[in-house]
């Protein structure tokens, strides 16, 4: 979201609260069954209906969410305190009238998903994400806030947020409702790690609010990581963003009752995972890699097309593949920079995303910009009949994390001293720190300056980006000594197919893909193969068994059942087009000379 800085200075001027302030309280009496208890007071307001609502989506999500269905045991006071009467207008709104001025609403919130996009309350935390979590009224967004939480006692909860502190540690304040419901916040007993940073105007202060069941010394060693992160990340674009109110907050949540997730904010991050520290400590980091990036990248630099955010429809952006896909690439950059990873593992990373976008189907039916736009089908979006995104589909982040690869060694090898770093810096010149949002063309017209060629550019953009080709990318990463051979030379294939054991053969969970041997011999989605080169087949590691010594451009038969039939064909065995990351074992002096630079961002 964008704000102006008087707007913030609302948040830091007490007096200014005083008037037409909006007032939150929360609490938790009944935590263990996932229950808040949720008042919001409305004061000086036209005594006209008030439209009460709750959000259907949330910032950083896509898709629609419908909040309301976890709202219930709605009351209303008016003026005096006394009982008004409300009309339910649709699914997501409470329509009040004949309150004399003044409205309190009070209601009762279930929330049992703790991630970065619902709410999780229970005896451990209240993790509020907040257009989950507050309703609001339609036509007073531009009201300043203030938020009281009230904690059970005894429970030792302290409150994590980028919202404006006070002298109270548990009242808070936002400017608007816009920087309201994008403050998640984080109500537990949490350890609170915090180091100084340096910015735009001077010295900031970055947090981690770690709530999570492991040790201190791995949480020592989470934030460790995660200096190196924001140090690294900071070197792509030169500086930090400046933080409002000087602070940015990482509220890390790892439980096991807790929902993998991240999701960024304009000052914080939420990251979320049933996962532990001990043992999933490198894909967490990635997560603060991935989500720390989009202080920049999203929050700063922001499309047109998500400002300003939509509380009650989808958003739909064609940039992802920019915001998403861009901060993807760059989540392992920086994890590879921040000596997290070595150079083996960031060759693997950049393999599997290579090879799932090259042998993807997806790419025979829209361009990078097209698959953007599918974010509100597939960004947690939720719809119970199947779908054909097996061969229609590829996400943006990794599609864009894909392109991002491409580009920066095109550039590292075609303009020498410019680097996919100097086009995300341009991009915080004109678009990020002015914070004027951008539309694709905007970063076309960026990539033509730093590399002084507009030609390049365009042509760039009208191949990789609007239309559906993939870079040469053996080409491109041996530059680096890194190598994309096959994963399994030789090997046949049926094609990629999740497969499990039902009873007299093997059930096809998903939908296969096209121009596979099973797709072109018609099974699909809950077919149950019975047998392949006159083998039965019980067990997925069967089918395997059962192409051992053949080759690729042989025939087998294959038996299977499809809604109550029986077939019997013959399919054309294709090598395994799988592909892999490695590093060159005869890596010249000047590949390896070109992947230090490409490592310590020069």
């Amino acid at each position: 979201m964008r704000f102006a800085p008087a707007a913030l200075a609302i948040a830091l001027t007490p007096g200014a609260l005083a008037a037409q302030t909006v007032r939150y309280e929360i609490t938790f009496p009944n935590a263990a069954h996932h229950e808040a208890e949720i008042s919001v007071e409305y004061t000086d307001i036209d005594p006209g209906v008030l439209e009460l609502r709750m959000s259907r989506t949330s910032p950083g999500r896509y898709a629609l969410h419908e909040f309301a269905k976890n709202v219930y045991n709605v009351r209303v006071e008016g003026l005096d305190g006394r009982d008004v009467s409300v009309t339910r207008a649709d699914p997501h709104q409470w329509d009040v009238a004949e309150h004399g001025g003044r409205v309190r609403v009070m209601y009762t919130l279930y929330g049992d998903r703790a991630d970065g996009t619902y709410t999780g309350i229970d005896r451990t935390h209240g993790h509020l994400n907040m257009p989950a979590t507050f309703m609001w009224a339609r036509g007073l967004e531009a009201r300043p806030i203030e938020l009281a939480v009230t904690v059970p006692e005894g429970s030792g909860w302290r409150v994590a947020t980028q919202l404006a502190p006070t002298s109270d540690p548990y009242r808070f304040t936002a400017p608007d409702l816009a920087y309201f419901l994008d403050s998640p916040t984080e109500v537990s007993d949490f350890a609170l790690h915090e180091w100084e940073v340096g910015g735009p105007s001077g010295p900031q202060t970055v947090r981690v609010a770690l709530h999570h069941t492991g040790t201190e010394a791995e949480a020592a060693e989470y934030v460790r990581a995660a200096e190196a992160i924001v140090q690294a990340e900071a070197g792509v674009y030169g500086t930090l963003p400046r933080f409002d109110y000087g602070t940015y907050t990482f509220l890390a949540c790892y439980a096991p009752w807790v929902n993998g997730d991240g999701m960024e904010h304009r000052n914080s991050t939420v990251l979320t995972s049933s996962g532990s520290l001990e043992r999933s400590m490198t894909g967490l980091l990635g997560t603060v890699a991935h989500e720390f990036f989009h202080a920049w990248n999203i929050e700063r630099i922001r499309p047109a097309a998500l400002e300003p955010f939509d509380f009650e429809a989808a958003n739909m952006t064609g940039a992802l593949w920019f915001g998403e896909g861009f901060t993807s690439y760059y989540t392992n950059v920086a994890l590879w920079r921040a000596g997290l990873i070595d150079d083996e593992q960031f060759a693997g990373r950049l393999g599997g995303t290579v090879n799932f976008v090259t042998n993807a189907p997806g790419r025979r039916f829209f361009s990078p910009v097209e698959m953007s736009m599918q974010a509100p089908f597939v960004d947690a979006a939720v719809s119970i009949d199947p779908q054909n995104r097996n061969n229609t589909f590829i996400s943006y982040y990794t599609w864009g994390s894909a392109i991002g690869l491409g580009l920066d060694l095109t550039l590292r090898t075609r303009f020498p001293g410019v680097t996919l770093d100097h086009l995300m810096r341009e991009m915080w010149r004109h678009h990020g720190t002015p914070e004027i949002p951008y539309v694709v063309a905007d970063i076309q017209a960026a990539l033509g300056a730093v590399t002084g060629d507009p030609a390049f550019a365009a042509e760039f953009f009208a191949r990789f980006i609007r239309g559906r080709e993939i870079p040469d990318y053996a080409a491109l990463l041996g530059a680096a000594g890194f190598e994309l051979p096959l994963a399994n030379p030789g090997r046949p294939t049926l094609g990629a197919v999740q497969l499990a054991p039902v009873e007299g053969g093997l059930r096809v969970v998903n939908g296969t893909q096209m121009s596979t041997p099973l797709y072109e011999a018609g099974v699909d989605r809950g077919d149950v193969i019975r047998s392949v080169a006159g083998r039965s087949v019980t067990e997925p590691a069967e089918v395997a068994s059962a192409l051992d010594g053949r080759r690729p451009g042989q025939t087998v038969e294959i038996q299977y059942e499809s809604r109550g039939m029986e077939f019997t064909t013959r399919v054309l065995l294709v090598e395994d087009p799988s592909l892999r990351g490695s590093i060159s074992p005869a890596a010249a002096t000047e590949q390896m000379r070109f992947r230090d630079e490409w490592r310590s961002g020069s």
